[in-house]
């Protein structure tokens, strides 16, 4: 498929996304939306493709959105638009998605970024919400996440007084997996991403769901979600494979069946 706002490529079973509109430091319209969580969605249902990462330049991850197609809307036009509606799509890809974040992740990039499922952070990046500064909020998870990663003082902190984070208070307040110079983060967010494409692709896909229940429902609705990824597991070829190599001393042959 042709993209205009976006790079697709492979790289082993690594499917990766380059955000690309430079010249609006990757801030997102809706063309660049549609085509993120087409491309999402492509590398999730192709069985060569076993993670995903996400990406934009050195200087800029993504600058949040294109403020040029919203400032005039009206609340019938965004609703009829559904822009906020196609943030939703994230949460429906399957495989695990790492965001690689260099400079500026501000607004709907750092909303992006942390709706994936790990980030890898050159040292240069910067994590904000700077939507009170134009009168409106976040409108794509940045409040709910934020508060569900952070804790309520700090998003509180983020959402209504502007405060970005660096790198290092990303990494010390648990908002991004590791920090690492700038001239190597693609390389390492790759690298993170081809060790879960080596892993059993089904038990990534349940490990993923049961995770991620933890922050949707209570201690009981979430232990019922790990059993009911966990007990079909052993229905796969993946499980006898992946022990009998144990057993043996050996490592496991994945099939993803």
């Amino acid at each position: 498929m042709t993209y205009t706002t976006i790079l697709t490529e492979t790289r082993g079973k690594v499917g990766l996304v380059t955000l690309n509109r430079p010249q609006a430091m990757n801030a997102f319209n809706s063309t660049m939306l549609t085509e993120l969580f087409d491309a999402l969605e492509a590398f999730d249902n192709d069985e060569n493709v076993g993670a995903m990462v996400v990406t934009g330049n050195e200087k800029a991850f993504a600058a949040g959105a294109d403020i040029k197609e919203m400032a005039e809307a009206s609340p019938f036009e965004m609703i009829t638009q559904g822009r906020v509606e196609k943030w939703d799509r994230i949460r429906g890809i399957k495989k695990v998605v790492i965001a690689a974040v260099s400079g500026w992740a501000l607004g709907g990039g750092c909303e992006f970024a942390i709706s994936c499922d790990m980030i890898v952070a050159s040292e240069s990046a910067k994590f904000g919400q700077p939507e009170i500064t134009i009168g409106v909020i976040p409108g794509a998870g940045g409040t709910q996440r934020l508060a569900r990663l952070l804790g309520k003082q700090l998003a509180m902190e983020m959402v209504i007084n502007n405060r970005t984070l660096t790198a290092a208070e990303a990494l010390q307040f648990g908002l991004v997996n590791r920090v690492v110079p700038i001239t190597g983060y693609l390389d390492a967010a790759i690298a993170f991403a081809e060790e879960i494409a080596s892993r059993a692709p089904m038990a990534v896909r349940m490990a993923k769901d049961s995770v991620n229940a933890a922050f949707e429902t209570t201690l009981t609705e979430g232990l019922k979600a790990e059993k009911r990824n966990f007990y079909p597991l052993f229905s796969t070829e993946d499980q006898k494979e992946g022990m009998k190599a144990f057993i043996e001393k050996r490592k496991a042959n994945w099939n993803g069946k």
